[in-house]
């Protein structure tokens, strides 16, 4: 019998596992992960159930160097491996934590990682024009070559040498799903969609096939969201609230905004394509289907922020 406990889905950044420059290593990352986790142990300790999704940019980034300084005798890897590989790393970091944060509990919950498939469109609008930057700064000469022999698509970045960027399509359908509500329904704490999701495509037969692609992890959270009728969707990254003139003498925190406010704002310009952007798309997407509410905050106040004593609350009206 499904738990009435409220639900909230928990999507953490993949730069909150890297404290720093200094501390990138796996171990570092585990130590970032631990102290994440100890902040969702709290949630749970209240009562609520939790499913967490997470990203993965930086550690496909490694993955993906690691593949071009190894090119002269190892194969590459693709990306939707890529993203497969770090679903399974992060969320082994993640559920070691959480065991860890909940030793001595009595009936400590378990935690299970569902390496989880989200299905795009083959003929969504954005694999006609590639946007994300993925992997390492490449000189010109090596980014034609790849562009030529691979078939990449590489731009320049802001006079920091060429990049490669690839899709991001729209998720359209959560693959795990069934798998995933079947855990929670049975008490789990669930990490899953992480990375946004590995991207596949279905042809005519039904045949499924991953793709060069990378999914928004907050759209991808947001849909889930929307699937599991979850009673919050909390955004936890960098920043303690969202602010408006961000980065300007005159920024302002925001408290609360209602959906009309966070569409005025993106249209005002507000909130930064790569960065603040997305969250906010994708929780209007959430709080328009019939989402309850949402968080942005940082991982540290996650708990306060769930209080109404800080973070930005965003609600339909």
């Amino acid at each position: 019998m499904a738990s009435q406990k409220k639900l909230i889905v928990l999507a953490i950044g993949g730069n909150s596992l890297i404290a720093d420059r200094e501390h990138r290593t796996v171990p570092d990352q585990y130590a970032a992960c631990l102290k994440t986790c100890g902040d969702i142990v709290q949630l749970l300790e209240r009562g609520y159930r939790v499913v967490i999704t997470h990203g993965n940019g930086p550690q496909v980034g490694f993955i993906l160097r690691r593949s071009e300084l190894a090119a002269h005798e190892l194969h590459p890897v693709p990306l939707d491996s890529c993203g497969a590989d770090t679903q399974g790393g992060i969320g082994y970091q993640i559920q070691q934590g959480l065991d860890n944060c909940m030793r001595g509990w009595p009936n400590p919950l378990p935690v299970a990682t569902v390496i989880t498939r989200v299905l795009v469109d083959a003929d969504d609008p954005a694999f006609q024009h590639p946007s994300k930057p993925i992997g390492s700064f490449l000189d010109e000469e090596t980014a034609r070559a790849h562009q030529e022999k691979d078939g990449w698509t590489v731009v320049q970045d802001a006079g920091r040498g060429f990049r490669r960027v690839v899709a991001s399509p729209i998720p359209r359908e959560i693959l795990e799903f069934s798998a995933i509500k079947r855990l929670i329904d049975e008490d789990f704490v669930v990490v899953a969609v992480g990375g946004g999701g590995i991207p596949v495509v279905r042809a005519d037969d039904g045949t499924l096939t991953g793709i060069e692609a990378v999914i928004d992890k907050d759209l991808a959270s947001s849909l889930l969201a929307r699937k599991l009728n979850a009673h919050l969707l909390l955004i936890s990254t960098v920043v303690e609230q969202v602010y408006l003139n961000f980065g300007k003498p005159d920024q302002k925190p925001v408290d609360r905004m209602t959906v009309a406010e966070a569409r005025r704002y993106i249209d005002e310009g507000q909130f930064a394509p790569g960065s603040m952007l997305p969250k906010i798309q994708a929780i209007v997407d959430y709080l328009e289907a019939g989402g309850g509410e949402a968080l942005i905050t940082n991982p540290e106040n996650l708990g306060r922020a769930i209080a109404g004593k800080t973070g930005t609350r965003i609600v339909r009206e």
